[in-house]
C-alpha cells in the first residue's frame, strides 16, 4: 500500500527567520493581502512582517478582522478586500485562525457560492501563494490542507480540506510566540499534542506521520508546562515551535480522530476556544480509544516516560491516559463549568453535538469507533 505525504514546498524555522522572508516570496505576487488579528497588530507582531516586507519592497494591505474563531463572515470580508486591494497573493500571521481564514479566502477568492458548500468536498481550485507564519505553538495550520471555519447560519464549524490550500511557504519563526500568555500557551499546546496523539493513533497513521507524531509528543510534552511557567524560556519556546509544527505534518497525513470530532460542537455551540474543548476532552477520549488500539498508546506512555518494560500494554496504555489527566491539571485547564458553560445547557445540547461530531467525520478515524450514544457518554462526563 502506498502513502501520499504532504507538506509545505518550503519550511523555515528558526528565531529571526522572519527577517528572510524577502529572499523566499520574490515573484510570488506583487501585493499581499496579510491576514491577521488585532492581537498581532498590539503586539508588535504585525510591525515586524511589515518592516520585513518594506525591506523588500513587497506592497501589502493588512486585513486585521480575524478576532476569535474564523467564521464564514470575516472570509467573505476578506475575499472582498483581496479583490478589492487588487491583491495577488497572501500572508497569513496569527494563530490558527488567521491562518485558516487565509487559507478560505484564498480558494473563494477564485470560487463562487457559499462557503458551506465545499465542505466534504475535496478542493483542488488553484489558490494564490500563500505564506503562513504562527504565532502560537499549536494549530500546526501552517503545516495542513484543512481549515476550519464556522457556518454561522447553522451553528457549525465547517472542516474543509483539500491539497490545494496547504501553504507554500511556512515560516516558524519561535520569536513571535514568546508574546503568547500562559492560558493561550496551554491550550495551543495541548491542541498540538492533541494533533501528535491522534495522528498516531488514528486509522490513518503512516510510517512517515509516525516519525513527526512521536517527535512532536515528546517535545510538547516535555516543553510545554516550561513555557507555561515560564515564557520567556527560549529554548522551551523553540522546542515548543518545533513540536507543534511537527504534530500539524503529522495530521496532515494521518488525519485527527475523536477528541477533534467532538470538540468543534463544543466550540460552535458554546464558543468555547478550540485548544481548551480540545484540553477538557481529551483524557475522557483517549480512556474510550486505548481498548482498540492499546500497543500504540502504549507505546506513547512510554516516550511520556510514565510506563516501563514490566507493564502489560494495557497497563501502559492505562497510564498514559492517567498522565493526561495529571498534565492537564497540573497546566491549569478549566472545566466547562468553569468556563461558564452550564450543566442543563450543555445536557440539551447532547444531541446535536453528537451528530455534528459524528458528521465531521473524525470519530471515524479512531481505531475504536464510536457510536452516538457512546459520544453522548463521554460528553456527560465532562460534568
Amino acid at each position: 500500500m502506498s502513502n501520499v505525504f504532504l507538506v509545505p514546498s518550503k519550511i523555515l524555522t528558526g528565531t529571526g527567520s522572519i527577517n528572510q522572508i524577502g529572499d523566499h516570496i520574490q515573484g510570488k505576487g506583487k501585493k499581499a493581502l496579510v491576514v491577521t488579528d488585532k492581537f498581532m497588530v498590539q503586539f508588535n507582531n504585525v510591525a515586524k512582517l511589515t518592516a520585513a516586507l518594506d525591506k523588500c519592497s513587497i506592497q501589502y494591505y493588512v486585513y486585521d478582522g480575524v478576532n476569535g474563531e474564523p467564521t464564514d463572515k470575516m472570509v467573505e470580508e476578506g475575499v472582498q478586500l483581496y479583490k478589492g486591494q487588487q491583491c495577488d497573493f497572501l500572508i497569513a500571521l496569527g494563530g490558527g485562525s488567521p491562518i485558516d481564514t487565509a487559507k478560505a479566502i484564498g480558494f473563494m477568492a477564485n470560487n463562487t457560492g457559499k462557503i458551506s458548500s465545499y465542505m466534504k468536498k475535496v478542493i483542488k481550485t488553484e489558490v494564490p501563494y500563500l505564506v503562513a507564519i504562527p504565532t502560537t505553538a499549536g494549530t500546526g495550520s501552517e503545516a495542513t490542507q484543512f481549515t476550519i471555519i464556522a457556518d454561522t447560519e447553522n451553528n457549525v464549524k465547517m472542516l474543509l480540506a483539500g491539497p490545494s490550500i496547504l501553504p507554500a511557504l511556512a515560516i516558524v519563526d519561535p520569536a513571535f510566540t514568546m508574546t503568547a500568555p500562559p492560558k493561550v500557551t496551554v491550550a495551543t499546546g495541548i491542541d498540538a499534542l492533541t494533533h501528535a496523539i491522534e495522528a498516531y493513533t488514528s486509522r490513518k497513521a503512516q510510517p512517515l506521520s509516525d516519525i513527526f507524531a512521536l517527535s512532536a509528543i515528546k517535545k510538547i510534552h516535555k516543553n510545554l508546562p516550561i513555557c507555561f511557567a515560564d515564557g520567556k524560556n527560549e529554548e522551551a519556546r523553540l522546542q515548543m515551535s518545533l513540536g507543534a509544527h511537527e504534530a500539524g505534518i503529522a495530521f496532515n497525513n494521518a488525519s485527527i480522530t475523536i477528541v477533534h470530532g467532538m470538540s468543534r460542537p463544543i466550540g460552535a455551540l458554546f464558543h468555547i476556544a478550540h485548544g481548551v474543548s480540545n484540553a477538557v476532552l481529551l483524557p475522557n477520549c483517549m480512556k474510550f480509544a486505548i481498548e482498540k488500539n492499546t500497543v500504540r498508546f502504549a507505546e506513547i506512555a512510554k516516550i511520556m516516560g510514565v510506563a516501563d518494560e514490566n507493564m502489560t500494554n494495557m497497563q501502559a496504555a492505562q497510564a498514559m491516559v492517567k498522565e493526561l489527566d495529571r498534565f492537564c491539571k497540573a497546566l491549569e485547564v478549566p472545566t466547562l463549568e468553569q468556563l461558564g458553560v452550564k450543566k442543563e445547557d450543555f445536557f440539551a445540547q447532547l444531541d446535536k453535538m453528537a451528530e455534528d461530531a459524528l458528521d465531521s467525520g473524525s470519530p471515524s478515524n479512531t481505531m475504536r469507533i464510536p457510536t452516538k450514544d457512546e459520544i453522548i457518554t463521554i460528553y456527560k462526563k465532562l460534568y
